[in-house]
């Protein structure tokens, strides 16, 4: 088993303290590298950061959006994504994933409803589901409903080809179990 995940952002960033804490290797992707039509990184999964979208915090969509062929053979080909809200009100803040996400920015907090019992329900299990912050919510997509807030999906799942995509809005980090999950894979998918 390998836990070599990739995580999308132009810098190092706290989280990346997390996923190592985790037990998980963790890799920087950045812009530059994303792009850059030589890379070739070898990963059981890939996190994009909440905000990913906001020039404000980061240059990450146009990467994300000259890499979309890419990060589509990465999914079928087996790999795994989880990406969070895209911190600023574009509707096309997704349109590099491999199926289709509309995205609208609006800070919540409430209840966190999950539908069935999803294994991405895991994702924010070490937190009180009746105080959740959002950042936004996924008024149109491809994907299953995992858990909403009130009539709002906050978090959706969707398999492509042999490989999964998790979207969230939800602003806190991953539970250990969840990241472990999803992070630790038997293959490693080129990107």
């Amino acid at each position: 088993m390998t836990g070599r995940c990739g995580l999308l952002w132009d810098e190092k960033v706290v989280f990346s303290r997390f996923l190592e804490g985790c037990g998980l290797t963790c890799e920087q992707v950045t812009p530059h590298l994303l792009a850059a039509p030589f890379f070739r990184g070898r990963y059981s999964a890939l996190i994009i950061p909440a905000g990913f979208a906001n020039p404000s915090y980061s240059r990450l969509l146009p990467a994300l959006r000259a890499s979309s062929g890419r990060i589509r053979k990465y999914v079928s080909g087996g790999g795994r994504i989880l990406v969070f809200g895209a911190g600023i009100d574009r509707h096309d803040a997704y349109d590099w994933m491999p199926f289709p996400v509309t995205y609208r920015h609006e800070k919540q907090k409430g209840v966190l409803e999950c539908s069935g019992s999803h294994w991405c329900s895991t994702l924010f299990a070490e937190y009180d589901p009746s105080s959740i912050e959002c950042d936004g919510f996924f008024p149109v997509h491809a994907g299953g409903v995992v858990a909403r807030i009130g009539d709002r999906d906050v978090l959706i799942h969707a398999l492509v080809g042999d490989g999964e995509v998790i979207a969230t809005t939800i602003h806190e980090y991953p539970s250990r179990d969840f990241l472990n999950e999803f992070c630790q894979d038997s293959r490693e998918t080129f990107l």
